[in-house]
């Protein structure tokens, strides 16, 4: 298992209990370091609507989905009373509605498709207790919300105990077998395996093919007081594109406030110059809705895998030979989408048939999304030219302490990143993935590549994939143009 999220301890746990020999290792320090940690934990209906699913994969195709989430929904509310019920688990009503100037048919056919797919829904004339006005909406039942990282740690302890033997700081560069054995290299060593599960939100396996299927965004999220009992606890999102999202966190049982979390302001990573602003437009929006909201007591941002068409990859990765299983293209419901890729890839390496697992096939072609699929393929493109561009900056002089920014000199394009003692750190600007021009991320002081999400420290190591490889270290002496 390769990845210590919510998809590969979800995996291990589930195969461990069937006596299945597990181990798993994850790139960072940590369990959860990556975008588990991150997220906030939503357990709603997909990302792209049931309508858009049933124009794509037919009325059977958005049933399936579903029953997916609905499956995967019961599975997570299981294992956090079995495992870890400290971490808050809590089924909620979910509402859809929809913004001043879109197109309120959308909610009639979301509400009509939901309904042929069995999904428990109702349309209400506005959501019920919050302080605007949201105007029509549908009521979606069931749907849930919880503390991910310490349902991660009562996964981990779940795992230890069947057995699983886990490995922070132990990344993974390669993979090479055959149908009856895989090889994975790790920068600490060999580890030979029957099957491969690589759930590191986005394949570093996969050098082409799932990359041109699905695409990386950015999203934000701001954590804010209000008085306890003075939001509803539901869950809340809207139409727009891109869409906010809303839940509420509580606090110490003594605690006058809750936490409201409102997520939103997507964007491609690395196609932004000043993303912190993302922070203070859903500060504004939050404002504008709930007047009681208070201070500001978290910032974050996370990380996404939008897939080409509306549905997950999980299954085997196209074009590996043997057991190599991939879990991916979470499209903002990973907390759902990883338990069901979890369930479907369990049944696979347990030779069982699963009854979603031709749907969300990452071998699929992309016919359903064409569109989605050559504008994403047009915009990539489009980002190579900045190898025959200037810098963002003429002089290295230019970088203020604590910023960085992409420096020409020569031929080269380096990675120029000034620390608050003025020291320089540089790093080649070429993405070690596929040679497109990072970009700086002031938001999370990170380069971000525009073309395949891959992002890089300051010092040049890998934060999330496809990238396997750190950013070279460069030097100076180059002069420029």
């Amino acid at each position: 298992m390769i990845g210590g999220g919510i998809a590969g301890l979800t995996t291990a746990y589930l195969l461990s209990s069937q006596g299945r020999s597990v181990v798993l290792i994850e790139a960072l320090d940590a369990l959860g370091g990556g975008e588990t940690g991150r997220t906030t934990a939503h357990f709603m209906p997909p990302d792209d609507r049931y309508f858009e699913i049933e124009k794509s994969f037919g009325a059977d195709g958005a049933r399936m989905v579903a029953r997916s989430f609905q499956a995967a929904t019961d599975l997570v509310e299981e294992i956090a009373r079995r495992e870890a019920p400290e971490c808050e688990f809590e089924r909620l009503e979910g509402y859809l509605y929809c913004l001043p100037g879109q197109d309120p048919q959308d909610l009639q056919r979301e509400l009509e498709s939901a309904l042929r797919a069995g999904v428990a829904v109702e349309r209400l004339p506005q959501a019920p207790g919050l302080a605007f006005d949201t105007g029509p909406c549908i009521r979606f039942a069931h749907q849930a919300q919880f503390h991910p990282l310490r349902y991660l740690a009562g996964l981990a302890r779940a795992c230890v105990r069947q057995g699983v033997r886990l490995h922070c700081g132990t990344r993974a560069v390669d993979i090479q077998g055959t149908a009856e054995v895989q090889v994975v290299t790790t920068l600490r060593g060999q580890i030979r395996a029957r099957a491969v599960v690589v759930a590191t939100n986005t394949p570093f396996n996969d050098r082409v093919v799932m990359h041109t299927k699905q695409s990386g965004y950015r999203t934000y999220v701001v954590g804010m007081e209000v008085p306890r009992g003075a939001v509803p606890r539901i869950l809340l999102w809207d139409t727009g594109e891109p869409y906010y999202y809303v839940r509420l966190a509580s606090a110490a049982a003594d605690s006058a406030t809750d936490t409201l979390i409102v997520g939103g302001k997507d964007h491609k990573v690395g196609q932004d110059s000043r993303p912190e602003r993302r922070w203070d437009d859903i500060e504004r929006w939050v404002r504008e809705r709930f007047p009681m909201a208070g201070d500001v007591t978290h910032r974050w941002s996370g990380q996404v895998m939008e897939p080409a068409d509306p549905v997950a990859f999980f299954g085997r990765n196209p074009n590996d030979e043997g057991d190599v299983f991939i879990i991916t293209g979470d499209s903002g419901t990973g907390m759902t989408h990883c338990t069901a890729g979890a369930m479907a890839v369990s049944d696979m390496i347990m030779g069982r048939a699963n009854p979603w697992a031709d749907l969300y096939d990452p071998a699929r072609k992309m016919t359903h999304g064409l569109g989605e699929f050559v504008k994403e393929q047009a915009n990539t493109l489009a980002q190579y030219k900045d190898l025959v561009t200037g810098g963002d900056v003429d002089d290295v002089d230019h970088i203020r302490p604590g910023e960085g920014a992409v420096v020409r000199r020569g031929v080269s394009k380096l990675a120029i990143y000034r620390d608050d003692a003025s020291m320089l750190h540089v790093r080649s600007a070429i993405c070690t993935h596929l040679g497109c021009v990072v970009a700086w991320n002031a938001s999370e002081k990170s380069w971000d590549c525009p073309c395949h999400a891959s992002r890089f420290s300051i010092e040049g190591e890998v934060l999330h994939g496809p990238a396997g490889s750190p950013l070279p270290e460069a030097k100076l002496d180059v002069p420029p143009d």
